[in-house]
């Protein structure tokens, strides 16, 4: 086995998917005169560092280096930032998230815990000493105050570093003010709990009490001298945290916000803008209607401006809902059997585009990230493209086939594409449509192509990509490698270079790998996402089955020698193939797998085959595993290998050691691969890269294929 240092493997390793030294987390300024964004220094430097670009110059210059303010210390995180790092999968370091005023003048970020605030226009930062360990800092609309949490307890600032104080405290080790509930965090998009008021008088502040979750350890078995972490995590048909919101003023006054919070307990997205009154989206546990309400500050009192039904469930949507800057209400919808744009009342977009988010909401038009729907003419298999959607009609703002996104304000649109034939994302800032400036990428370049075809398999057109390796000229059928996600809010088949960097690095290897988004894979229809509904394990199942057998017409694949791998989601969909069609799959690579369906949370199990109380049999057929052992197991038996990171706080390592156990007991051939202190992510370099290494060996193994330089 290789192990040089420039192997892929380990430069995949070593620079976090080629993602160190892009530049990302963009914001424009409102006057459009500059652009604030972070970026590392080089594709190995994970510390990122706080930039500016002068739109009109189009020069770069640093504004806050971490390593100058911490006098180049190591970073010292707490474990609420660490929890908050693993909920959004970040891997980097240094500055990883900053917010700014309303003017893009001033921003504030935390390192080590502590609470720095940068000049934008001057380019000089510094520390305001405050209590700590500080998170989320984010400055008042005017440039004022800073607000932020430290150890439970909302506090503010005054920009100069005078007058700190609390302004709400937890009253007991359970409660805390102004964080996102893990439920929020991990599956409705919600990352913030506290906003500003336009006038930076008050804010809306969420106070969480997890007292009613449940309880589970979270242990490190090869440091037994470490005490194990006691973990909230509410698992399906189990209590939740009581989630609430406040209205607090910087004089110390504090209002309840009412709702039902008993048939609405779920406190999905929070908008308050100038345009309008604090707009709140609340859904029932069941997720199949919620409320938009808007909020009277003053007393707390909210009134219904919008409810939405939905007999299979409602979706929550990046950047929605909010007020136009005219007053409207701007939300997402799913309405004529297509995902639309509506404003007001009015859908202004139709069957022929899927709408994913809504970038930003202007006075004339919004600009959304949306893919072909079901009625489009033409399919464009795994492309996201940016429009500008107005009561005119449609826009497109990027042309390149490719996965785009925008950030915009102030006439100025920032552009980020990424595209099948270049690898990582090009950076354009627009001005009035024209390319004014672009903003470099330090980002290592992988050394490889994708030799990938993106093409629809079998009667129901799924999405496919097929990746062959680089030096195959032949038509011998080679072994088949199945590397799919598979499930909801996880598109693999993108048309963009380095998504497809892994799977070609297998394909290399010898294998035809072939990456199948099937139903319940976001970007189609709602009827495609929400078809698995009750059926979870069958639908995806089979799509898979049906995209192998459909592609075989059309590409060298050898049916007798068939693996699958995947990790969270595809770990469950691979643990699934071998056991419940053995006939098609012939080994699994299983990554951090849902087993038993009931040790899920809430929000995600509950929506997709509802309330284990009430649906007990539908949680037994869609899981792996059940108290009585394997859960529709067929012949023949087929080799596994199972990797679970020990540490891991979203699929805990119980639902791997259980799948053990059930193999165990029914004589079944696996192998299991514990990693001790990986959580849900594998951000070390040596894990990531022989995790690689040592899912090859097993597929050349259980496959027979013949050994290639790796």
């Amino acid at each position: 086995m290789t192990t040089t240092s420039d192997s892929f493997p380990r430069r995949h390793a070593r620079t976090q998917r080629f993602t160190l030294g892009a530049p990302r987390s963009f914001t424009v300024a409102p006057d459009g005169a500059r652009v604030v964004f972070l970026r590392s220094g080089s594709g190995t430097d994970r510390a990122n560092s706080l930039w500016v670009l002068d739109v009109d110059s189009g020069t770069e210059r640093v504004a806050a280096d971490p390593r100058t303010l911490l006098d180049g210390a190591d970073e010292d995180l707490s474990p609420q930032e660490r929890a908050r790092r693993e909920r959004s999968r970040e891997g980097g370091a240094g500055i990883v998230g900053y917010a700014t005023d309303r003017d893009v003048e001033l921003a504030s970020f935390a390192l080590s815990g502590r609470l720095f605030t940068a000049e934008l226009r001057a380019g000089t930062a510094r520390e305001l000493p405050v209590p700590g360990p500080v998170i989320d800092p984010r400055p008042s609309p005017d440039g004022r105050h800073v607000a932020y949490v430290a150890r439970g307890a909302l506090r503010v600032v005054g920009a100069e570093g005078e007058g700190e104080r609390a302004l709400a405290e937890p009253e007991s080790e359970n409660v805390t003010y102004g964080l996102a509930e893990f439920i929020a965090a991990e599956e409705m998009q919600r990352s913030r709990g506290f906003w500003w008021s336009p006038e930076s008088d008050r804010l809306l502040v969420a106070r969480v009490d997890d007292t009613p979750v449940r309880r589970w350890w979270i242990s490190d078995p090869a440091h037994p001298e470490r005490d194990p972490q006691h973990v909230p995590y509410p698992a399906a048909g189990t209590d939740n945290a009581d989630v609430r919101l406040f209205v607090i003023g910087l004089d110390g006054s504090r209002t309840e916000v009412v709702w039902d919070w008993a048939r609405y307990p779920y406190l999905a997205h929070v908008h308050w803008s100038a345009a309008g009154a604090p707009l709140l989206l609340v859904q029932a546990r069941d997720q199949r209607s919620q409320l938009y309400l808007a909020v009277e500050p003053d007393t707390g009192a909210t009134r219904l401006v919008h409810a939405d039904e939905d007999p299979v469930w409602l979706d929550l949507f990046p950047g929605v809902p909010c007020w136009s800057p005219s007053g409207r209400l701007v939300r997402i919808a799913d309405e004529g059997g297509a995902r639309v744009l509506a404003v007001g009342d009015r859908p202004l977009t139709g069957p022929q585009l899927h709408v994913r988010a809504v970038l930003d909401v202007a006075d004339e038009d919004a600009l959304v990230s949306a893919s072909a729907g079901e009625e489009a003419e033409q399919p464009e298999t795994g492309e996201v493209h940016v429009y500008r959607v107005s009561e005119r009609g449609l826009e497109r703002v990027s042309h390149e086939p490719g996965v785009h996104s925008a950030v915009r304000a102030g006439g100025v649109t920032v552009l980020v594409s990424a595209t099948p034939d270049r690898p990582g994302a090009r950076v354009q800032v627009l001005r009035d449509g024209k390319q004014t400036a672009t903003i470099a990428s330090y980002a290592e370049h992988p050394g490889m192509s994708p030799r990938v075809t993106l093409t629809q398999g079998g009667a129901r057109r799924i999405p496919c990509a097929v990746l062959m390796p680089r030096d195959y000229h032949g038509d011998t059928p080679l072994p088949v490698l199945m590397d799919p996600y598979g499930g909801p809010h996880g598109q693999r088949v993108v048309a963009a270079h380095n998504p497809h960097l892994t799977s070609q690095w297998f394909a290399d290897q010898g294998f035809a790998v072939v990456v199948a988004d099937g139903r319940g894979t976001p970007g189609r229809s709602p009827a495609w996402e929400k078809a698995v509904r009750d059926e979870l394990a069958a639908v995806v199942l089979q799509d898979q089955v049906d995209a192998l057998q459909a592609l075989a017409g059309d590409f060298p694949l050898d049916l007798s020698r068939v693996a699958i791998r995947g990790w969270s989601f595809g770990g469950y969909l691979a643990a699934l193939a071998v056991l419940r069609r053995p006939d098609v799959f012939h080994a699994a690579v299983v990554g951090a797998p849902v087993t038993d369906l009931r040790l899920y949370d809430t929000h995600y199990q509950e929506r997709y085959i509802g309330h284990p109380e009430e649906q007990p049999e539908v949680y037994r057929r869609n899981s792996l595993i059940d108290d009585a052992g394997l859960v529709d197991a067929a012949e023949p038996h087929r080799p596994m290998m199972i990797i679970h990171g020990f540490a891991d706080d979203n699929v805990v390592v119980a639902h791997s050691l259980r799948l053990s156990s059930a193999l165990l007991a029914a004589g079944r051939p696996h192998e299991v691969l514990p990693l001790s202190g990986v959580t849900h992510m594998t951000p070390q370099e040596e894990v990531a890269e022989n995790l690689l290494r040592l899912q090859l060996d097993f597929l050349r193994r259980s496959l027979a294929q013949p050994r290639k330089q790796a």
